[in-house]
Parts: C-alpha cells; sequence; structure tokens
C-alpha cells in the first residue's frame, strides 16, 4: 500500500508564524500582503499620488521577522529604511469580499516594519522596472506578536502607531488617517486574489521614513496593544 503523504526530494521548509499575545499558540502565516501610499503626508513625502486605487505588492513569506529583535542590515544598499505599519491578520478569507464584511475576516493585530532597500528601490523605478528586490528581500517584514481582534484593548480606536529609534520619534500616525480604510483594503484586494486565513496585511505607513544603521536600536507600538523592540545588526557579507 502506498503512502498518501507527499513524498519530497529534500525536507519542506519549516512552517513561518508569529506569537500570539496571552498564549503558546503560534498564528501559521500564508501570505504578505502590503499597500502602497496609504497616508497622505507620506506619500506627498514620496513625490507620488495620492488618487487612485491602493497599490498593493507582496512579500514572500521568508521575509518575516519574528521572535526576534535583531534585524539584518540588507545587502546591495547603502539606505536601508524603515516604515513603520499597522499589521492586520486573517482567520478567514474570501474572494470579493464586501466591505461591510471585511472586519469579519480580521483574526488579530500586530505592529510591524515595512522594511526597504531604498536607493535601489528608486534606481528600479528609474529603469521602470519591478521594485521586489528593493520590499521583498529576506528579513524586510518585521513584526510584533500579535493581539486577538478580541482583547479589549485592541477597541480602542482610532489606532495608534508610533516608531521610536535611538530615543527620538521618527514616526507617528492613526489609522483613521489613512486614505483607505482597513475594510477598504481588504475588500479590493479580495477583487485581485482570493484571502485566506493565515495572511498578513501590512496597511501602509505615515510620513517620517528615514534611514537606519547598524547599531541602531528602537521600537515599534501600537499603542495600548502590543510593541515591537528591535536592533539593527550586521547582515550578511
Amino acid at each position: 500500500m502506498t503512502s498518501s503523504e507527499p513524498r519530497f526530494c529534500f525536507p519542506p521548509p519549516p512552517q513561518h508564524s508569529l506569537a500570539i499575545a496571552g498564549t503558546e499558540t503560534r498564528f501559521p502565516v500564508r501570505a504578505i500582503y502590503c499597500v502602497g501610499r496609504n497616508y497622505r503626508e507620506h506619500a506627498r513625502e514620496m513625490g507620488a499620488p495620492v488618487d487612485g486605487a491602493p497599490c498593493f505588492f507582496m512579500k514572500p513569506a521568508h521575509a518575516l521577522l519574528s521572535d526576534s529583535s535583531r534585524i539584518p542590515y540588507p545587502p546591495a544598499t547603502s539606505d536601508f529604511q524603515h516604515e513603520v505599519e499597522l499589521v492586520i491578520a486573517l482567520g478567514s478569507g474570501g474572494r470579493r469580499i464586501p466591505p461591510e464584511e471585511a472586519m469579519r475576516c480580521i483574526f488579530g493585530y500586530g505592529i510591524g516594519l515595512d522594511l526597504t532597500r531604498r536607493d535601489l528601490q528608486a534606481q528600479l523605478k528609474k529603469q521602470s522596472q519591478p521594485w521586489e528586490l528593493s520590499k521583498s528581500f529576506t528579513g524586510s517584514a518585521a513584526c510584533s506578536a500579535l493581539v486577538p481582534a478580541g482583547a479589549e484593548s485592541i477597541h480602542r480606536v482610532p489606532h495608534r502607531i508610533r516608531l521610536i529609534v535611538n530615543g527620538s520619534l521618527r514616526q507617528e500616525g492613526q489609522s483613521d488617517q489613512m486614505i483607505w480604510p482597513m475594510a477598504t483594503l481588504l475588500s479590493e484586494l479580495s477583487r485581485y486574489e482570493e484571502l485566506a486565513a493565515g495572511d498578513l496585511l501590512f496597511t501602509g505607513t505615515p510620513a517620517g521614513v528615514g534611514p537606519l544603521a547598524v547599531g541602531d536600536r528602537g521600537f515599534a507600538e501600537l499603542v495600548g496593544s502590543c510593541r515591537l523592540d528591535f536592533e539593527v545588526v550586521p547582515g550578511p557579507a
């Protein structure tokens, strides 16, 4: 009798996951979606338009940094930048989700850093090339433990996010400043992709993005709910 279990030519990679605050259970990560230019002041500081539809892009699951406060400085850049973001974790999904039903899909929230090779991004844009290499590299998506949506503290809306680096405030914003609110983002994204439990959505960054250097220390915070402490360390040679 043959086994129904697949036989792989080498061991499959480990399942990427996030801690869930207050429990030993973990959240398995399926896909990482991101949205750009979702705060007007950040769009302006980047010289980007603020109208039209949301700009979505993806990061691979192996881009996730979890259970570690060490952010490796990536190769092929001299302008490594931070973008603090509210992260949505989905417990269910679907296609063409109506905005009025989208919030029911949310399992919980976290605070994350969308890390960017800014100089490489600018270079690729000038060449009219896709800029995945500037956004989707290993270690480019740091995220805190998740706070379940049913937790009392998470109902403090609007959600306030901030980033402190070396004792100084770098970024601060609130979810009610988003151009496209969370329900709109999930509904719009589900027009293009079938969303599912295990998906993460980084919801965009407020103004104040800037460089990180080896030795920098700080924390990102979803105020009143969760925090991500970090240190930038040397990356691969």
